[in-house]
C-alpha cells in the first residue's frame, strides 16, 4: 500500500473532511480508486530519504488531479495561491478511529498494508 505524509494539522483536517484538496508541485503515481494511507507528521520533508515518526490518520483515494486555482483556497485550507501547483481532489476519506504511529517519508512511499487490516475506520466521505 502507498502512503502519503502531510504536515500537521492538514492530515487531521483531511481525516475530518474539512480539507478536500491537497496542493502539491508534483503529479501522484496512483491508480484510480487506489487507497492511500494518510500519515500526519510534524515537519516538511524536503530531502530524498528524509523520514520521521508520524501518525496514520486516514485512508483516502484521489479523484481529479488538475491545476490549482485561486478559488480552491478554502477547500485546500490554504493561506495563499501560487501559480503552477496541482490540486489533488480527495475523493473518499475513511478516518482511522485510533491513529497510530508509523513512518512518515517524502512523496508517496510503500508501507506494509497489514498495519491497517484490523484498524477501525469511519467513512467520512
Amino acid at each position: 500500500m502507498k502512503a502519503l505524509s502531510i504536515v500537521r494539522p492538514a492530515g487531521t483536517q483531511i481525516a475530518n473532511g474539512l480539507k478536500t484538496l491537497e496542493i502539491r508541485r508534483w503529479h501522484p503515481e496512483v491508480q484510480a480508486g487506489e487507497e492511500i494511507l494518510l500519515v500526519e507528521n510534524e515537519h516538511f520533508l524536503t530531502a530524498d530519504g528524509q523520514e520521521e515518526l508520524g501518525r496514520a490518520v486516514a485512508v483516502i483515494t484521489f479523484g481529479e488531479i488538475r491545476e490549482f486555482r485561486r478559488e480552491d483556497i478554502p477547500q485546500a485550507c490554504a493561506s495563499y495561491y501560487e501559480d503552477g501547483l496541482l490540486a489533488w481532489e480527495i475523493k473518499t476519506i475513511k478516518k482511522i478511529d485510533n491513529p497510530f504511529s508509523i513512518r512518515a517519508a517524502r512523496k508517496l512511499y510503500e508501507i506494509d498494508d497489514t498495519v491497517i487490516h484490523s484498524v477501525p475506520l469511519t467513512k467520512i466521505r
